[in-house]
């Protein structure tokens, strides 16, 4: 068995080469939903500099997943949570439309290890937010 494992190894090391290279260089005429320069701005800022196209492409397409995985992961947290029907005549149009809230967002977020904190927004007053001069008036 194990002549016929170091046989096949080479083969398959030589396919997945093969298969990557055929997949960079696919990446030279895709254009993906993110743009190169805005990834290429994040990658800098992260201190990362390559000149290779391709490299920036493979960023963009797997961020562009990650961002998509994400979206579907809140959606279905969006359709499991129990919605609110106020009378009947809402309760149709209700059915049909659903409401993201940050809520969905940071379980679906949090399930790949990011943890989102947002800020508690409290208006205990109509003034409440306003310039303080302006609260005299």
């Amino acid at each position: 068995m194990n002549g016929q494992t170091s046989h096949q190894q080479p083969k398959d090391r030589h396919d997945d080469d093969a298969t990557l290279t055929e997949f960079l260089a696919s990446l030279m005429d895709y254009t993906p939903t993110i743009p190169d320069e805005l990834v290429e701005h994040y990658l800098a800022k992260s201190g990362f500099q390559c000149p290779d196209t391709r490299l920036t492409r493979l960023v963009a397409v797997a961020t562009q997943k990650f961002i998509a995985d994400v979206a579907t992961d809140a959606l279905q947290q969006c359709k499991a949570r129990p919605a609110v029907i106020k009378d009947k005549r809402d309760k149709q149009q209700k059915e049909k439309r659903l409401i993201l809230t940050m809520e969905d967002l940071s379980k679906a977020l949090r399930e790949y290890g990011v943890n989102v904190k947002h800020q508690e927004y409290f208006a205990d007053t109509p003034s409440a937010g306003l310039d303080p001069a302006s609260r005299d008036e």
